[in-house]
Protein backbone atom coordinates (compact mmCIF):
# COMPACT_ATOMS: atom_id res chain seq x y z
CA UNK A 1 0.00 0.00 0.00
CA UNK A 2 1.33 3.59 -1.01
CA UNK A 3 2.02 5.58 2.51
CA UNK A 4 1.56 9.43 2.29
CA UNK A 5 4.44 11.66 1.62
CA UNK A 6 6.13 12.79 4.70
CA UNK A 7 8.19 16.06 4.17
CA UNK A 8 10.59 16.54 7.46
CA UNK A 9 13.60 18.90 7.93
CA UNK A 10 14.35 21.13 10.88
CA UNK A 11 12.36 24.43 11.71
CA UNK A 12 9.71 22.94 9.35
CA UNK A 13 5.98 24.00 10.40
CA UNK A 14 2.72 21.84 9.76
CA UNK A 15 -1.13 21.29 10.28
CA UNK A 16 -1.65 18.30 11.58
CA UNK A 17 -5.24 16.60 12.23
CA UNK A 18 -6.13 12.56 13.15
CA UNK A 19 -10.06 11.81 13.03
CA UNK A 20 -11.54 8.91 15.63
CA UNK A 21 -11.95 5.70 13.89
CA UNK A 22 -15.44 5.59 11.67
CA UNK A 23 -15.31 9.20 12.90
CA UNK A 24 -15.98 8.30 16.61
CA UNK A 25 -15.25 10.62 19.47
CA UNK A 26 -12.08 10.52 20.79
CA UNK A 27 -12.77 12.64 24.27
CA UNK A 28 -16.50 11.19 26.21
CA UNK A 29 -15.66 14.22 28.22
CA UNK A 30 -13.71 16.87 30.19
CA UNK A 31 -11.58 14.56 31.68
CA UNK A 32 -10.33 12.90 28.48
CA UNK A 33 -9.43 16.60 27.16
CA UNK A 34 -7.60 17.10 30.34
CA UNK A 35 -5.64 13.80 29.74
CA UNK A 36 -5.06 14.56 25.89
CA UNK A 37 -3.37 17.82 26.76
CA UNK A 38 -1.00 16.14 29.00
CA UNK A 39 0.36 13.61 27.01
CA UNK A 40 0.56 16.67 24.68
CA UNK A 41 2.51 18.67 26.30
CA UNK A 42 4.70 15.78 27.52
CA UNK A 43 5.69 15.10 23.86
CA UNK A 44 6.04 18.49 23.44
CA UNK A 45 8.64 18.55 26.02
CA UNK A 46 10.22 15.05 24.73
CA UNK A 47 10.95 15.95 21.50
CA UNK A 48 11.35 19.54 22.09
CA UNK A 49 8.35 20.37 19.47
CA UNK A 50 6.63 24.00 19.21
CA UNK A 51 3.04 24.18 19.45
CA UNK A 52 1.53 27.18 17.89
CA UNK A 53 -2.11 26.87 18.19
CA UNK A 54 -4.56 23.96 18.75
CA UNK A 55 -7.94 23.13 19.23
CA UNK A 56 -10.49 19.84 20.55
CA UNK A 57 -13.34 18.94 18.50
CA UNK A 58 -15.28 15.64 19.38
CA UNK A 59 -13.86 13.46 16.71
CA UNK A 60 -10.51 14.86 16.19
CA UNK A 61 -7.70 17.98 16.62
CA UNK A 62 -5.71 20.21 14.85
CA UNK A 63 -2.23 21.34 15.71
CA UNK A 64 -0.12 23.91 14.41
CA UNK A 65 3.61 22.83 15.28
CA UNK A 66 7.31 23.04 14.36
CA UNK A 67 9.62 21.10 14.64
CA UNK A 68 13.48 22.55 14.99
CA UNK A 69 14.70 19.28 14.97
CA UNK A 70 12.80 17.76 11.88
CA UNK A 71 11.10 14.77 13.87
CA UNK A 72 7.66 15.09 13.60
CA UNK A 73 7.07 11.03 12.89
CA UNK A 74 8.75 10.69 16.18
CA UNK A 75 6.49 13.25 18.02
CA UNK A 76 3.31 12.06 16.50
CA UNK A 77 3.68 8.60 17.01
CA UNK A 78 4.77 9.06 21.02
CA UNK A 79 1.70 11.41 21.42
CA UNK A 80 -0.74 9.32 20.02
CA UNK A 81 0.39 6.23 21.07
CA UNK A 82 0.68 7.95 24.53
CA UNK A 83 -3.57 9.25 24.70
CA UNK A 84 -4.48 5.58 22.69
CA UNK A 85 -3.32 4.05 25.53
CA UNK A 86 -4.20 6.17 28.43
CA UNK A 87 -7.71 6.43 26.49
CA UNK A 88 -8.04 2.57 26.32
CA UNK A 89 -7.32 2.01 29.69
CA UNK A 90 -9.79 4.22 31.03
CA UNK A 91 -12.50 3.26 29.15
CA UNK A 92 -11.18 -0.60 29.30
CA UNK A 93 -11.41 -0.78 25.59
CA UNK A 94 -9.13 -2.41 22.61
CA UNK A 95 -8.58 -1.73 19.16
CA UNK A 96 -7.90 1.72 17.29
CA UNK A 97 -8.82 5.32 18.27
CA UNK A 98 -7.58 7.18 15.21
CA UNK A 99 -9.23 6.28 11.89
CA UNK A 100 -5.15 5.49 10.16
CA UNK A 101 -2.29 7.86 10.47
CA UNK A 102 -2.52 11.23 11.47
CA UNK A 103 -2.37 14.07 8.31
CA UNK A 104 0.67 16.54 7.85
CA UNK A 105 0.34 19.67 5.53
CA UNK A 106 3.76 21.78 5.35
CA UNK A 107 3.05 25.20 5.67
CA UNK A 108 4.83 27.79 4.36
CA UNK A 109 5.03 29.68 7.60
CA UNK A 110 5.01 33.49 6.57
CA UNK A 111 2.14 33.21 3.85
CA UNK A 112 0.09 30.89 5.64
CA UNK A 113 1.15 30.87 9.52
CA UNK A 114 -1.12 33.18 10.50
CA UNK A 115 -4.25 32.40 8.03
CA UNK A 116 -4.20 28.73 9.42
CA UNK A 117 -4.21 29.82 13.10
CA UNK A 118 -7.67 31.87 12.40
CA UNK A 119 -8.53 28.35 11.12
CA UNK A 120 -7.85 26.36 13.67
CA UNK A 121 -9.57 28.51 16.03
CA UNK A 122 -12.69 29.20 14.93
CA UNK A 123 -13.23 25.36 14.37
CA UNK A 124 -15.62 25.47 17.22
CA UNK A 125 -17.85 27.53 15.61
CA UNK A 126 -17.64 26.37 12.03
CA UNK A 127 -20.94 24.77 11.61
CA UNK A 128 -22.62 28.06 12.62
CA UNK A 129 -21.46 29.62 9.34
CA UNK A 130 -24.80 29.67 7.52
CA UNK A 131 -26.65 31.41 10.20
CA UNK A 132 -26.74 35.19 10.29
CA UNK A 133 -27.70 37.28 13.32
CA UNK A 134 -25.59 35.55 15.43
CA UNK A 135 -21.73 36.86 14.72
CA UNK A 136 -21.88 38.18 18.82
CA UNK A 137 -22.45 35.00 19.84
CA UNK A 138 -20.04 33.10 18.13
CA UNK A 139 -17.20 35.06 18.40
CA UNK A 140 -17.90 35.28 22.46
CA UNK A 141 -18.63 31.03 22.34
CA UNK A 142 -14.27 31.27 20.89
CA UNK A 143 -13.24 33.25 23.70
CA UNK A 144 -14.85 31.21 26.53
CA UNK A 145 -14.09 27.55 24.59
CA UNK A 146 -11.08 25.90 26.90
CA UNK A 147 -10.09 23.45 24.35
CA UNK A 148 -8.20 25.59 21.74
CA UNK A 149 -5.31 27.81 22.26
CA UNK A 150 -7.21 30.73 21.44
CA UNK A 151 -7.72 32.42 25.02
CA UNK A 152 -3.94 33.06 24.80
CA UNK A 153 -4.20 35.10 21.71
CA UNK A 154 -6.58 36.97 23.49
CA UNK A 155 -5.92 37.42 26.69
CA UNK A 156 -2.07 37.21 28.31
CA UNK A 157 -3.43 36.19 31.72
CA UNK A 158 -4.60 32.48 29.80
CA UNK A 159 -1.56 31.76 28.18
CA UNK A 160 -0.19 28.26 28.03
CA UNK A 161 3.51 28.12 29.43
CA UNK A 162 4.03 24.73 26.37
CA UNK A 163 1.94 27.04 23.82
CA UNK A 164 4.06 29.46 21.29
CA UNK A 165 2.21 32.39 20.80
CA UNK A 166 4.75 34.99 19.74
CA UNK A 167 5.49 33.72 15.84
CA UNK A 168 2.05 34.07 14.86
CA UNK A 169 1.16 37.97 16.86
CA UNK A 170 4.47 38.81 15.30
CA UNK A 171 2.57 38.76 11.95
CA UNK A 172 -0.17 41.32 13.55
CA UNK A 173 2.30 43.91 15.59
CA UNK A 174 2.43 41.22 18.38
CA UNK A 175 -1.20 42.62 19.80
CA UNK A 176 -3.96 40.40 21.08
CA UNK A 177 -6.61 43.02 20.33
CA UNK A 178 -5.43 42.96 16.34
CA UNK A 179 -5.69 39.50 16.64
CA UNK A 180 -9.02 39.46 18.03
CA UNK A 181 -9.87 41.80 14.84
CA UNK A 182 -8.77 38.94 13.01
CA UNK A 183 -10.96 36.26 13.87
CA UNK A 184 -13.94 38.41 14.60
CA UNK A 185 -13.24 39.45 10.75
CA UNK A 186 -13.28 35.70 9.56
CA UNK A 187 -16.49 34.63 11.08
CA UNK A 188 -18.15 38.06 9.97
CA UNK A 189 -17.28 38.93 6.58
CA UNK A 190 -16.31 34.69 5.79
CA UNK A 191 -12.66 33.61 4.27
CA UNK A 192 -12.05 31.01 1.81
CA UNK A 193 -10.02 28.19 3.38
CA UNK A 194 -6.54 27.57 1.89
CA UNK A 195 -6.63 23.79 1.31
CA UNK A 196 -7.77 24.29 -2.75
CA UNK A 197 -3.50 25.23 -2.68
CA UNK A 198 -2.40 22.49 -1.50
CA UNK A 199 0.22 20.59 -3.49
CA UNK A 200 0.01 17.59 -4.18
CA UNK A 201 -2.31 17.10 -1.00
CA UNK A 202 1.24 18.09 1.36
CA UNK A 203 2.14 21.43 0.43
CA UNK A 204 1.00 24.26 1.51
CA UNK A 205 2.89 27.46 -0.16
CA UNK A 206 4.07 29.79 -2.33
CA UNK A 207 5.78 28.62 -5.92
CA UNK A 208 9.23 29.27 -4.34
CA UNK A 209 8.18 27.83 -1.15
CA UNK A 210 7.19 24.56 -3.05
CA UNK A 211 10.18 24.76 -4.87
CA UNK A 212 12.51 24.67 -2.50
CA UNK A 213 10.26 21.63 -0.98
CA UNK A 214 10.80 19.64 -3.92
CA UNK A 215 14.67 19.99 -3.88
CA UNK A 216 14.73 18.79 -0.51
CA UNK A 217 12.72 15.16 -1.11
CA UNK A 218 13.90 14.88 -5.07
CA UNK A 219 16.34 11.74 -4.14
CA UNK A 220 14.56 10.92 -0.74
CA UNK A 221 11.37 8.63 0.28
CA UNK A 222 10.75 5.15 0.76
CA UNK A 223 9.24 2.70 -1.35
CA UNK A 224 6.18 2.79 -0.37
CA UNK A 225 6.01 6.78 -0.21
CA UNK A 226 7.34 6.79 -3.92
CA UNK A 227 3.47 7.31 -5.40
CA UNK A 228 3.48 9.99 -3.02
CA UNK A 229 6.37 11.67 -4.15
CA UNK A 230 5.25 11.47 -8.02
CA UNK A 231 2.12 12.92 -7.12
CA UNK A 232 3.73 15.74 -5.58
CA UNK A 233 5.99 16.53 -7.99
CA UNK A 234 3.40 16.50 -10.91
CA UNK A 235 3.05 18.97 -13.34
CA UNK A 236 0.82 21.76 -12.23
CA UNK A 237 -2.69 22.27 -13.86
CA UNK A 238 -2.25 25.44 -15.35
CA UNK A 239 0.61 23.94 -17.59
CA UNK A 240 -1.04 21.16 -18.75
CA UNK A 241 -3.79 23.59 -19.70
CA UNK A 242 -1.19 25.69 -21.66
CA UNK A 243 -0.24 22.85 -23.58
CA UNK A 244 -3.66 21.35 -24.89
CA UNK A 245 -4.62 25.30 -25.44
CA UNK A 246 -1.06 26.02 -27.13
CA UNK A 247 -1.53 22.62 -29.40
CA UNK A 248 -5.20 23.06 -30.38
CA UNK A 249 -4.61 26.46 -30.94
CA UNK A 250 -7.00 27.86 -28.57
CA UNK A 251 -7.75 30.76 -26.03
CA UNK A 252 -7.80 29.22 -22.16
CA UNK A 253 -11.26 30.78 -21.85
CA UNK A 254 -12.50 28.25 -24.16
CA UNK A 255 -12.10 25.40 -22.00
CA UNK A 256 -12.29 26.56 -18.31
CA UNK A 257 -15.61 28.27 -18.88
CA UNK A 258 -18.98 26.85 -17.91
CA UNK A 259 -19.60 25.85 -21.72
CA UNK A 260 -17.58 25.15 -24.52
CA UNK A 261 -17.68 24.25 -28.40
CA UNK A 262 -14.53 22.56 -28.10
CA UNK A 263 -15.67 19.37 -26.19
CA UNK A 264 -12.69 16.71 -27.77
CA UNK A 265 -10.09 19.51 -26.36
CA UNK A 266 -11.65 20.19 -23.62
CA UNK A 267 -11.52 16.24 -22.74
CA UNK A 268 -7.74 15.90 -23.57
CA UNK A 269 -7.18 18.66 -20.95
CA UNK A 270 -9.38 16.54 -18.08
CA UNK A 271 -7.49 13.47 -19.19
CA UNK A 272 -3.95 15.15 -19.32
CA UNK A 273 -4.71 17.03 -15.84
CA UNK A 274 -5.46 13.41 -14.17
CA UNK A 275 -2.53 11.44 -15.68
CA UNK A 276 0.18 14.77 -14.94
CA UNK A 277 -1.59 16.91 -12.23
CA UNK A 278 -1.49 14.32 -9.40
CA UNK A 279 -5.19 15.74 -8.45
CA UNK A 280 -8.92 14.54 -8.41
CA UNK A 281 -11.37 14.46 -11.03
CA UNK A 282 -13.34 17.03 -8.26
CA UNK A 283 -10.44 19.40 -8.76
CA UNK A 284 -9.96 19.44 -12.58
CA UNK A 285 -13.76 20.09 -12.92
CA UNK A 286 -13.05 23.59 -10.75
CA UNK A 287 -10.31 25.03 -13.12
CA UNK A 288 -12.54 23.70 -16.23
CA UNK A 289 -15.92 25.46 -16.00
CA UNK A 290 -16.72 24.60 -12.15
CA UNK A 291 -17.92 20.74 -13.37
CA UNK A 292 -18.87 18.45 -10.99
CA UNK A 293 -16.46 15.23 -11.08
CA UNK A 294 -18.79 12.75 -12.38
CA UNK A 295 -19.05 14.89 -15.48
CA UNK A 296 -14.66 15.05 -15.54
CA UNK A 297 -15.09 11.25 -15.31
CA UNK A 298 -17.74 10.83 -17.93
CA UNK A 299 -15.99 12.93 -20.32
CA UNK A 300 -12.76 11.08 -19.85
CA UNK A 301 -14.38 7.65 -20.97
CA UNK A 302 -15.54 9.27 -24.02
CA UNK A 303 -12.24 10.05 -24.85
CA UNK A 304 -10.93 7.08 -24.38
CA UNK A 305 -13.32 5.62 -26.48
CA UNK A 306 -13.15 8.50 -29.13
CA UNK A 307 -9.38 7.83 -29.65
CA UNK A 308 -9.75 4.34 -30.90
CA UNK A 309 -11.77 5.94 -33.86
CA UNK A 310 -10.06 9.10 -34.42
CA UNK A 311 -6.25 8.93 -35.70
CA UNK A 312 -6.36 12.96 -35.51
CA UNK A 313 -7.26 12.86 -31.67
CA UNK A 314 -5.33 10.34 -31.29
CA UNK A 315 -2.26 11.85 -32.10
CA UNK A 316 -3.04 15.21 -30.19
CA UNK A 317 -3.43 13.40 -26.99
CA UNK A 318 0.15 11.47 -27.97
CA UNK A 319 2.21 14.93 -28.75
CA UNK A 320 0.77 17.11 -26.20
CA UNK A 321 2.01 14.26 -23.66
CA UNK A 322 5.20 13.72 -25.29
CA UNK A 323 5.43 18.00 -24.45
CA UNK A 324 4.57 17.50 -20.87
CA UNK A 325 7.40 14.34 -20.64
CA UNK A 326 10.02 16.70 -21.68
Amino acid sequence: MARPLRIAYPNAYYHVTCRGNDRRAIFKDDRDRKVFLEKLRTSLEVYRVKLHAYVLMSNHFHLLVETPTGNLSDFMRHFNISYTGAFNRRHNRMGHLYQGRYRAILIDKDNYLLELSRYVHVNPVRVWSSQEGNIREQIRYLEKYPWSSLGGYLYSERKQSWVSYETVLNYVGGNRKRYREFVAEGIRKGYATPWEKLQGQVVLGEEEFVERVKSKIKARGSKREQPAVRRFEATGLKTVLREVTRYFRLEQEKLTGRRTGHRNERAVAMELMYRYGGVSQAEIGKVLGNLDYTAVSRERKRLRERVEKDKTLKTALAKIEASLRL
